[in-house]
């Protein structure tokens, strides 16, 4: 288990290939908008989260920025993630998508680069210019994010570096534990999205039943099982409530039956709004 991942810090944060080092908890921003996005992402940033994540197909960078610039937090303490979408990959549109992003969250580096979703013959021209994004300074970190271990080694055999992270849908019913075997031999850090399976899955009684014996919320349990693979989560959420809930995981430890339970859950049809 990551040491990191027990540490009981806001600032516990994985190393990353290249030298940078991520948080192990974000805040995930699809669907939050306007004045909700940024009530949510400042009080985030006043809870302790040190990582936002963002896309330019989420339309909230503006509101993010804000948030980020009006929290007084030093900049260099946020890890902000937007990502290129679909429609911008190739070499002129990824600069200019890049750019954009920058001028709408107010910086003048972006922390996580990724590409949002794999482009059949976009995706090496993309990466290699997100490469040269990262040699300019506009980038610190360059990824990917729903790509397979194939498409990951097209982009190796081009010659390119490898993706610092991969972000892709990881909860205890959505868990490809070849793809885990295979960021963690090439040191592709992997981060989560929906790790709380947009909440449709909270109720499954193997999960209620080791949240009543550690005295945790369902979504505790499941953030901390993501913790103790060594995995960045980035849960969504808008409420005060629900905001420090999902942080206040860094002070209890599941034992390992409790981890294997939530693992075989892998197996449970899980009606997950896609």
């Amino acid at each position: 288990m990551n040491d990191a991942a027990v540490k009981p810090s806001p600032d516990a944060r994985a190393a990353l290939n290249d030298g940078n080092r991520m948080p192990l908890i974000g805040l995930g921003t699809w669907g939050l908008e306007g004045e909700t996005c940024y009530r949510a992402v400042r009080e985030a940033l006043n809870i302790g989260y040190r990582l936002i994540d963002t896309a330019t197909m989420y339309h909230n960078e503006k509101e993010i920025g804000r948030a980020v610039r009006d929290s007084g937090i030093d900049r260099d303490e946020v890890f902000l993630t937007t990502k290129v979408a679909s429609a911008d990959m190739g070499y002129e549109s990824t600069i200019k998508a890049c750019k954009g992003s920058l001028a709408r969250l107010g910086i003048d580096q972006i922390d996580l680069y990724l590409i949002h979703w794999p482009s059949v013959g976009k995706n090496i021209e993309t990466w290699k210019t997100m490469e040269g994004l990262r040699s300019r300074g506009l980038v610190r970190s360059i990824g990917v994010s729903n790509f397979t271990s194939d498409m990951m080694d097209e982009l190796l055999l081009s010659g390119a570096s490898v993706p610092a992270v991969n972000q892709i849908e990881i909860n205890p019913f959505v868990y490809d534990a070849e793809m885990a075997r295979y960021c963690a031999g090439k040191r592709i850090h992997l981060e989560a999205y929906s790790p709380l399976t947009r909440g449709n899955c909270l109720q499954e009684r193997e999960i209620l039943q080791i949240a009543n014996a550690y005295e945790r919320s369902p979504a505790q349990v499941l953030l901390r099982w993501a913790l103790q693979k060594g995995l960045t989560v980035i849960p969504k959420a808008s409420t005060r409530d629900h905001l420090r809930e999902n942080f206040n995981i860094f002070d209890f430890e599941l034992y390992f039956g409790d981890v294997a339970k939530l693992d075989a859950l892998n197996t449970v049809t899980c009606m997950i709004d896609r």
